[in-house]
């Protein structure tokens, strides 16, 4: 748990210095793992139509929905070691 906690935090660190900006859809995926490792499932309601880039946050975290902390932790440092 201790390495996965390391190995999350260092992918972290170098998710802000890819050597390019990864599109739209895995910025979401991005965004959607970290907060499901770090704050668990979604809450609250989902974003309305005038919110867009919100309701696509809320959308790409829902998808993870139930994924547990260790699993999107793993998910989220082979996303970033992908894009590397």
């Amino acid at each position: 748990m201790a390495n996965l906690k390391a190995a999350f935090e260092k992918a972290v660190a170098e998710s802000k210095s890819l050597p390019e900006k990864p599109d739209n859809a895995t910025l979401l995926q991005i965004y959607a793992l970290y907060k499901q490792a770090t704050a668990g499932d979604v809450d609250g309601k989902r974003p309305g139509f005038s919110d867009m880039v919100g309701r696509a946050k809320w959308d790409a975290w829902n998808a993870v929905k139930g994924k547990g902390t260790d699993d999107a932790m793993q998910a989220y440092v082979d996303l970033i070691e992908s894009l590397k």
